[in-house]
């Protein structure tokens, strides 16, 4: 009898699900399916540049299991690539996590003691490329604004 699969957790789920190669209509394609777990396991070891073991405890599961995923994942990926094919990402045996702590989507943590957003007191807006400076408006932070003169991002001054 063959043991069943652990659940494995992720914890980032992309908005793009199909990739295909430019210029080829989807007809003339053949996909190549990339579950998951498998991009979950690639995400941790090629981008998140996190060890296996590490990687293998976050997703609950071993550092072999791991291992395997991770070789299938780039296997997949590898083949798409070279020889046409279009890359869908779906399936696999796994349980959506959210993350705690600070960040991107995680709330709006403790707030310190401007609790909730940045309306300091008045400065001034300075670009480091020309030398342009303005004074900052409160509650809208420097960086989200251009120079006026040559188009960079300014700088709290």
């Amino acid at each position: 009898m063959v043991r069943p699969t652990r659940t494995r957790r992720i914890f980032f789920q992309p908005d793009i699900t199909y990739f295909k190669p430019a210029g080829i209509p989807m007809v003339n394609l053949k996909e190549t399916i990339l579950s998951f777990d498998e991009l979950e396991s690639i995400r941790l070891i090629d981008s998140e540049k996190m060890e296996q073991n590490k990687a293998g405890k976050k997703m609950k599961i071993s550092q072999s299991t791991l291992s395997r995923l991770l070789r299938e994942g780039r296997k997949n990926l590898a083949d798409a690539i070279l020889q046409g094919h279009a890359i869908k990402i779906q399936g696999g045996n796994f349980k959506m996590v959210k993350q705690v702590g600070r960040g991107f989507g995680r709330g709006l943590g403790g707030g310190g003691r401007m609790r909730r957003f940045a309306a300091g007191p008045g400065g001034i807006c300075k670009c480091l490329k020309c030398g342009y400076e303005e004074p900052q408006v409160r509650g809208q932070p420097c960086t989200n604004k251009k120079c006026p003169k040559c188009q960079t991002q300014m700088v709290r001054g």
